[in-house]
Formats: C-alpha cells, structure tokens, sequence
C-alpha cells in the first residue's frame, strides 16, 4: 500500500487591517514550497465574516513529505522572511498547524 496523503492547515490569526498585509507576503513569496518533493497544492484562504483567522492550506503526497518540507532551509528562510519584512511586522498574532490524512477524497466527475 502506498503512502497516505496529508494535508496541513495552518491557521493564522490576523488582527484587524493586516490581511491585506498578509496576503501581500504571501503573493510575494519565493515559492520554494512548490519545488518540494510532495507538494501538491496550496491555497491562502481568507475569511469572509466573523472571524479574523487565515487558513493556510497545503496537501502532501505524506505526512513525511510535509515534515521534510518543515525542516528544510527553505521553510525556514522562507518564514524568517514572512515574519516581519517590510509591511510594519509581524502580520499575523498567532498560528496553529492542524494536520490530518485524507480518508476520503473526489473529484467532479
């Protein structure tokens, strides 16, 4: 049996007026998450009402992919970048990584 795919949500907290901050860092990032082996999507998901919290969604081909992935040079340069460079600081207050297996998946037919 093959690996298992894992996907990985990171969800920022973003106080009030910072999205747009955010988002521009992350449209501005050098995009080496792509060039990992594993990598199969990402997707910044901002929120539409009541909440001040971004999603970061990224799906693996396996949880060791996404581990190799966070303890690479890469990761780490790419988020010493995303933490305060230009833009006033940090954008976001506070991030929780969430991790899950897909047990079941489709596609439109």
């Amino acid at each position: 049996m093959g690996s298992v795919p894992y996907v990985a949500i990171n969800v920022l907290t973003v106080p009030g007026g910072r999205g747009e901050v955010l988002e521009q860092r992350f449209a501005g990032r050098a995009g080496a998450v792509e060039a990992s082996p594993g990598f199969e999507r990402f997707e910044l998901l901002r929120p539409v009402e009541g909440t001040d919290q971004y999603l970061v969604y990224t799906r693996w081909r396996s949880e060791e992919d996404f581990r190799a992935w966070t303890a690479s040079q890469a990761f780490g340069q790419g988020h010493a970048r995303a933490g305060g460079g230009g833009g006033g600081g940090p954008a976001a207050s506070g991030a929780t990584v969430w991790g899950f297996e897909v047990a079941q998946a489709a596609d439109p037919a």
